[in-house]
């Protein structure tokens, strides 16, 4: 994995790519990282506010649940 920031000087930026990538699907990303921060502070969630919610049966039970639901999305229709 490469990563890098830039500050451009205009509006073109060229990208080289390793040879280790030739062939391969790649992702490029391009984003302002004073927008990122903003974006960060309306999207943090804290899972802990979850806690205590069930029982320990209930998650059990839960749990149970989502691992049967998710074997049926391999299943062919």
């Amino acid at each position: 994995m490469i990563r890098t920031v830039i500050t451009p000087d205009n509006n073109n930026i060229q990208l080289s790519v390793p040879n280790s990538y030739i062939g391969k699907e790649i992702e490029v990303l391009l984003f302002a990282k004073d927008e990122l921060k903003e974006e960060n502070i309306t999207k943090v969630k804290n899972a802990s506010r979850f806690k205590g919610l069930l029982t320990k049966d209930e998650g059990a039970q839960f749990h149970q649940y989502l691992k049967q639901a998710r074997t049926e999305w391999d299943r062919d229709i």
